[in-house]
């Protein structure tokens, strides 16, 4: 493809992602194909000789949007809002143009430099504690996930002991993301000793049941290592007290790590900081622009206190990599921060975006999400036959038919099966509970308002038949 070519055909691929954008209100939410049904499209096998760009552009809508589950859909009310934006949109195209891989300092300063300063910003941004700003011992790096933040915290925990891996314990809530069962299955600590922390009424892990486990523990002969709290749970967004937790933490030498995931960004707003009270006595710290910052995936912003811990639990130097930059000190290699060698041009679409938006803009967004969230609770403790499971912090509203479990499944069934919203559930209390996640970047007053009149009407029909 010549310069020209690439000149045409970036403009008509601009130009298809725009229309897609423009119109994806008109599609289905969800996908409403079967299994199969892209594969049965595709051809057996590749094409010898190269096709024409043009044809691969139509079978985008062809073949492809069919197939999409539109995450960008204001209707879109499932898991957590993906809210994308132009300029981050714009900055992952400047990325790919570059080519850039920004495994050391060396092999693209601007990539580590810059990623180093907007996390920076970001600190300032949201008030976190100053404790993990690149000024101090401490500092940031882009993760592509909270899944591979609460990785590698997991492992900088483990390798300051020097223990009997089979005695490390972890501590989270009943409510906590499974990725943290995930990083101890992966960091190699035993089933049995991951410990789940009851909650309290609000779905909060409960301090004291987190107290008497890690003292029963230590009687054991275990070792407390890693305990990860929550701001802002999946299933119900609960918001772990971290004073409580941190202090508990520091107390027996633990290491906390906080999960900050989507509600993180809420703290953009002066109103909502209370969200991060505690969060200079944590460890580590993650929350995901990818989520509520209308930054395109993947992009995970992870704090660590003290960034000597992980470099010297993650750090490999073979002959291939050494360079004058690094062994000067003089510098950071974000390859010590990560699992993988390889990195991305992650901070480009970061940057785009909070110069595009500035402060103000992105606080617009939040205040817009949480307070239709509140709206939509207020509908819902309005209705007879609905009831709030439990009072939503910020954007997400957890709900439910009075009638019991298998109504609220037939509900949420209809629903989706139309395309016109996307819901997903929970359990709370073992009661399937509805959850409408509300944060993409076009949803308004007016799509909520029809989600809630589609849903009181699907309920009415079901209880009429």
């Amino acid at each position: 493809m010549s310069s020209d070519e690439f000149r045409h055909w970036g403009y008509q691929t601009i130009d298809w992602i725009a229309n897609y954008l423009e119109t994806v209100e008109q599609l289905p939410v969800l996908s409403q194909l079967e299994p199969g049904d892209i594969r049965a499209k595709l051809p057996e096998t590749a094409p010898v000789k190269g096709e024409s760009f043009a044809d691969i552009l139509q079978d985008l809508d062809k073949i492809i949007v069919p197939g999409l589950t539109n995450w960008q859909s204001p209707n879109f009310f499932a898991f957590f809002p993906t809210g994308i934006s132009a300029p981050s949109i714009l900055g992952e195209l400047v990325s790919a143009g570059l080519g850039v891989q920004g495994m050391l300092w060396a092999t693209s300063p601007a990539c580590t430099e810059l990623e180093t300063h907007v996390l920076d910003w970001l600190i300032d941004m949201l008030k976190l504690p100053s404790q993990f700003k690149s000024s101090t011992t401490g500092g940031g790096v882009i993760q592509d996930s909270a899944s591979s933040a609460s990785l590698v915290a997991l492992i900088a925990a483990r390798e300051q002991l020097k223990a009997d891996i089979n005695q490390l314990v972890v501590y989270t809530s009943t409510q906590a993301h499974s990725s943290i069962e995930k990083a101890a299955r992966v960091a190699g600590i035993k089933q049995e000793n991951l410990h789940l922390i009851e909650v309290d009424a609000d779905y909060r892990m409960c301090p004291e049941l987190l107290q008497q486990q890690i003292v029963r523990d230590i009687k054991s002969g275990l070792i407390p290592f890693y305990i990860a709290a929550t701001v802002g749970t999946t299933s119900s967004h609960a918001i772990d007290p971290l004073t409580e937790i941190g202090a508990i933490a520091q107390v027996h030498n633990i290491w906390l790590h906080v999960d900050g995931a989507m509600s993180g960004t809420a703290a953009i707003c002066p109103e909502y900081q209370w969200i991060h009270q505690g969060l200079e006595l944590a460890d580590s710290y993650c929350f995901n622009p990818h989520k509520w910052m209308l930054t395109n995936f993947d992009c995970t912003c992870f704090y660590v206190k003290d960034r000597a811990k992980l470099i010297h639990a993650l750090s490999i130097m073979p002959e291939f990599l050494k360079n004058q930059a690094s062994t000067s000190g003089k510098v950071i290699d974000y390859r010590d921060w990560q699992i993988s060698l390889g990195r991305r041009f992650r901070s480009l679409k970061l940057w785009f975006v909070i110069r595009h938006y500035g402060i103000e803009g992105l606080q617009y967004y939040i205040s817009k999400h949480i307070a239709l969230a509140q709206e939509f609770a207020e509908c819902v403790k309005s209705h007879p036959r609905f009831e709030l499971v439990v009072n939503p912090p910020l954007n997400l509203v957890c709900f439910r038919h009075k009638l019991g479990d298998a109504i609220n499944e037939k509900i949420i069934n209809n629903i989706n099966s139309s395309g016109k919203i996307y819901l997903t559930s929970t359990k709370l209390e073992q009661k399937l509970t509805l959850r409408m996640s509300i944060g993409q970047a076009t949803t308004d007053k007016i799509h909520v308002k029809q989600a809630w009149q589609l849903i009181c009407k699907t309920a009415e029909e079901i209880e009429n038949n």
